[in-house]
């Protein structure tokens, strides 16, 4: 097996310093490849480096250590790193999913980086699936809501951050991500985005099109008593199908 690799979230300096000298004697073959102050940082840097493990501070600033995990590759095995007792879980024990709590203890890394070097010999485990049967746990219980689309671009990943999105647009194969900016293509269903996003600031206005209330420019009505929504800083019309036309009759 090639050397394995990892990266190191945490937006506080002195804990990456810790975590990474702790490693360096626990697991000297470890290639520390990057380090993030925040998750966006780290899913770039996931992206650009693709390393086996990424080591991920459970609360930080602009995205979470959870969110962030989400948008991770399937390769990369996930330790979650948290200040707060009420995080270390049963249920991490029992998945591909590890934790260690601050400050990191010697001994508990041991036995992270034990689990790691098995697990990097096996498939990993669908993450997505194991981070919804643990968010249920996590305290305090408010919902997390999709924050990031993560997108490829030819060989690239782009990550469009949901507020700046004016309306996702589907057909059977794919999902319009549409911006100010422009636009990128997703394989996710309305249905899927419909369940994560902020029900508070999306709404779906047709089968096949969910759109951003903070981005109506102006809902105007059509000879045919449609509606039709007029986007901020963009050409396009989006119908409103009438089993929706309830959700504007305050407007």
């Amino acid at each position: 097996m090639n050397t394995p690799t990892a990266l190191i979230a945490d937006d506080e300096p002195l804990l990456r310093e810790r975590l990474r000298e702790l490693l360096k004697h626990t697991w000297p073959e470890l290639n520390i490849v990057a380090e993030a102050r925040n998750g966006r940082e780290a899913v770039e840097a996931a992206n650009e480096k693709s390393p086996d493990i990424a080591f991920l501070d459970i609360r930080m600033p602009v995205m979470g250590g959870v969110e962030a995990a989400r948008l991770l590759c399937v390769d990369t095995r996930v330790v979650f790193v948290t200040a707060f007792e009420e995080y270390a879980l049963a249920a991490f024990d029992a998945g591909a999913v590890d934790y260690v709590v601050k400050p990191v203890e010697p001994e508990r890394l041991e036995r992270t980086v034990q689990r790691l070097k098995v697990a990097l010999h096996h498939p990993p485990t669908d993450l997505n699936k194991l981070l919804k049967q643990i968010a249920p746990h996590l305290k305090p219980p408010a919902p997390e809501h999709l924050r990031w689309i993560r997108a490829s671009v030819g060989a690239s990943i782009r990550l469009v951050a949901v507020e700046d999105v004016l309306f996702f647009n589907s057909d059977e194969k794919y999902t319009r991500v549409v911006t100010v900016g422009g636009e990128v293509l997703i394989r996710r269903s309305i249905k899927e985005l419909l369940d994560e996003l902020d029900p508070a600031n999306f709404v779906q206005v047709h089968r096949a099109t969910i759109v951003n209330l903070r981005r109506i420019e102006r809902v105007d009505r059509t000879d045919t008593d449609n509606l039709d929504l007029r986007m901020r800083d963009n050409n396009e019309v989006v119908r409103v199908s009438r089993s929706y036309t309830h959700l504007f009759r305050q407007m």
